[in-house]
Order: C-alpha cells, then sequence, then structure tokens
C-alpha cells in the first residue's frame, strides 16, 4: 500500500510523538514531582530550565537541515526518548531522584527538541503547500492531543496506581516505564508508515546545498519585521508559559493554601476526557477556518479564543465552587480555546519560515517561542507563593495582552493559509 501520498497515515502519530515527550518532560513532570514532595519553587525553576533545549535547538537544526534525511533524524530521536523514559521510571525510587531523574528528562529533551526540527522540516517538504493549511489543524490537533495523553491518561494511570499501591514512588515509577514503552510503539509505528521517498526532501537540498552554517542563520535576521516578530514571539506565550507551570498545583494543592483539592486520578479524568473532545474540535474547527479564510480574517479572533479562557480560573481561585463540574467547564473552555488559537500561531511561524532552509528558519522561530516560555515559567513559581493563586491567574491574564498588541501589527499575505481554489 501506498502510505506517501496520504497524509492521515502518518502526520498523526508523528506528531503524537513530537508532544507527547514534551508533555511528560514539560508538564507532567511537575505534577509527578509535586506528588513526590517538591516544592512549588523548585518545580517551576527545575522543570522551566527542560525548556532549554527547545531555546538552543537553532545551533544545531543547520546539521538536521545539510546532514542526513528528516526521517533518519526524527526515528533516531524517538528511539533516544524511549529509552531516557525507561531510565526515569527505573531512577525514582532510588535516592536523590530528582537531579537524577531531572539530568536524564535532559537527555530526552534535547532528542525531544531535535525531534521536532525533522519532523517540522519533513512536514514542510513533504506534505504539498497547498495542503499545509488544512493539516496544521490536524498536526496542532494531535500535537495537543498528546499532551493531553499525558496529562490526562499517563496522569490518570498514575493516580490510578497511587490508590492500588499507596505508593507515589512505585506509582510514578510504573508510570514512565509504561510511558517508555508507548514511545518504543510508537516510534516502530512511525518507522513502518512515514514517507520513505523524500523527492522533496532531495529536491530542497539542490536548493540549499550552496549555503554554510552561518548564512543559514543570518537569512533568518535579514527577513522583514524580524525585531518585531522576535518580541511577538518570546511574547506572546507569556501568560501562558507561567500557567502551564502552576496550573497542576493549583488543582491539587488543598483549599486550605488557595487550591482546588483534587487527587491525581481526578486531574487525569478532568484533561482525558471532555478536555481531549475540546481540544480536538477546537484544533480541526481552527485549521478548517484559516483554511477557508485565510490567516488574516481569523489570527486576532483566535487568540482572544486561547486566551479569555484564563478568566475561568481566576474565578476558580476566588470562589472555590464545591462542584467539580465547573472545574470541568472552565477546562472545556480553556482546551477548546488553546485549540482554536494556537492553531493561528503556528501558522504563524509556518509563514516566518517561508524561504530556503524552512527547518532551520522554523527551528529558529521556535526556538525563540521556548525562550519564551521558559523565562517566565523559571520564575512562575516564586511569584505564585508570593500573589497567591487568584492573584497569580490575575497576573497570568494580564501577561497576554502584550502578545495580542503586537499581533496588531505583524504583516503577511492577506490569503496566506487560504486552500487554493482549485485543489
Amino acid at each position: 500500500m501506498k502510505i506517501d501520498n496520504k497524509p492521515w497515515f502518518w502526520i498523526p502519530l508523528l506528531n503524537f510523538a513530537s508532544g507527547l515527550p514534551y508533555a511528560i518532560i514539560i508538564s507532567v513532570s511537575v505534577l509527578m514531582y509535586k506528588n513526590l514532595g517538591i516544592s512549588n519553587e523548585d518545580i517551576g525553576l527545575y522543570t522551566s530550565l527542560l525548556y532549554l533545549p527547545w531555546v538552543v535547538k537553532p545551533l544545531w537544526s543547520p546539521l538536521i537541515e545539510l546532514i542526513g534525511t528528516k526521517r533518519k533524524w526524527f526515528l533516531w530521536m524517538q528511539l533516544i526518548i524511549s529509552i531516557a523514559f525507561l531510565l526515569v521510571g527505573l531512577t525514582i525510587p532510588t535516592n536523590g531522584f530528582f537531579m537524577m531523574s531531572l539530568a536524564i528528562f535532559w537527555v530526552a529533551a534535547f532528542a525531544s527538541a531535535s525531534n521536532d526540527i525533522a519532523t517540522d522540516g519533513f512536514y514542510l517538504l513533504v506534505l504539498p503547500e497547498d495542503k499545509q493549511s488544512f493539516f496544521i489543524g490536524i498536526r496542532s490537533t494531535f500535537y495537543r492531543l498528546s499532551m493531553l495523553a499525558g496529562n490526562g491518561l499517563v496522569v490518570l494511570f498514575a493516580g490510578y496506581l497511587e490508590h492500588k499501591y499507596g505508593d507515589n514512588t512505585k506509582a510514578w515509577s510504573y508510570t514512565m516505564i509504561c510511558v517508555g514503552l508507548l514511545m518504543t510503539f510508537i516510534t516502530a509505528y512511525n518507522f513502518i508508515f512515514t514517507p520513505k521517498n523524500e523527492i522533496n526532501v532531495v529536491e530542497n537540498k539542490k536548493e540549499t546545498s550552496h549555503q554554510s552554517f552561518g548564512t543559514i542563520f543570518i537569512s533568518f535576521f535579514k527577513k522583514k519585521q524580524i525585531g518585531l516578530i522576535l518580541a511577538f514571539v518570546l511574547l506572546f506565550r507569556l501568560g501562558e508559559s507561567q500557567l502551564l507551570k502552576m496550573l497542576s498545583p493549583f488543582l491539587l494543592d488543598g483549599k486550605e493554601i488557595g487550591g482546588m483539592g483534587l487527587d491525581t486520578e481526578a486531574v487525569g479524568i478532568i484533561y482525558g476526557t471532555f478536555g481531549v473532545a475540546a481540544l480536538t474540535l477546537g484544533g480541526i474547527l481552527g485549521g478548517i477556518a484559516i483554511s477557508k479564510h485565510g490567516l488574516t480574517k481569523w489570527m486576532f479572533p483566535m487568540f482572544l479564543a486561547m486566551h479569555l479562557p484564563i478568566i475561568g480560573f481566576i474565578l476558580l481561585a476566588f470562589f472555590h465552587p464545591a462542584s467539580i463540574y465547573y472545574i470541568y467547564i472552565v477546562v472545556i473552555l480553556e482546551q477548546f480555546g488553546y485549540g482554536f488559537g494556537f492553531t493561528a500561531f503556528m501558522m504563524y511561524l509556518i509563514h516566518v519560515a517561508e524561504g530556503e532552509s524552512k527547518t532551520a528558519h522554523y527551528a529558529l522561530a521556535t526556538g525563540f517561542m521556548a525562550l519564551g516560555m521558559m523565562l517566565p515559567g523559571m520564575l512562575s513559581g516564586f511569584i505564585q507563593k508570593y500573589l497567591g493563586y487568584g492573584n497569580f491567574f490575575i497576573w497570568v491574564f494580564i501577561a497576554t495582552i502584550p502578545g495580542l498588541i503586537l499581533s496588531r501589527f505583524l504583516v503577511f499575505p492577506k490569503d496566506f493559509g487560504k486552500k487554493s481554489e482549485e485543489v
């Protein structure tokens, strides 16, 4: 069976393999360390440093651009990630597990960042351009679904094991081993089903083979509006970067210190059920909207849809409703808005990467995005402790405003992302 011209066979799990490691390293590790007794301040600081590989990945992205094939790169990186998660699971029961597991997560993070570079380049070069606007929504959806599989199903599984064994250490050790086995299966699937005929990749290399390591970087910083672009990319996720780090502690902490007092299993259920459905719907609708009308019409409304649901967490923090259904409503709105709005952001990054060396330039853009996630996230635990959860969420909402303002000054083709009429 020929798979190359059937992107539905390979795009979903290829992007799932990008999102799941990111979810485990950046998000699930927060909840895991919280349940293993690590403080909010240490969680915010040290797990935010795990963003660093995504920040500096542009330094080696030209190597992936010029050496080997994207397919070989992402398959090897996914294998390394699988082994790293297995090792984390074996490390958790040992003395000094915190620093040891962080070191292994660092290895996995570098492999995951490299996997992202190769996967993004593979998508940009193998999939025809007139299909990219539609499948950017599918990519974003399955990327986010993989994150919800981590934040939802993996957390739910860990919560089940916590109740079964009454031992958080054993529960999270077994959970991480299972995640490693799951990544091994996904790697094998991608080995079988991703396109092996990389004609488009080869043709692109003919166009860029004259470029040196340095000129690839220089050409990125010569792009029109580059100063505004970098400011926007750095600031757009200023609020979200802090929200993501403190959301799990907020849901788990007791009401006496401002949290919602949920257990691990409840958090997994919330994000693994209606959250998954809302995110899927939002991502698909976002991709369809852009493919029909272009990015210009939808960018600002989609960004608003992504940020406004933070108000729901402000209300939860101040009123602490007794019914868990209010938490479901807030999470559903947040996940739908994220799926809908983040599609526009990723589509804009594709525009930034347009031209020669798409893989390296896309990596540069996402590297700056990761920097904008890392630095505020490092401080999030200290800010939350100083402000308390209610005022912290107000601050997070205010922090979304600079990115929204800057987005109004971005210039790109009016119909960028719109599907061709003849297709």
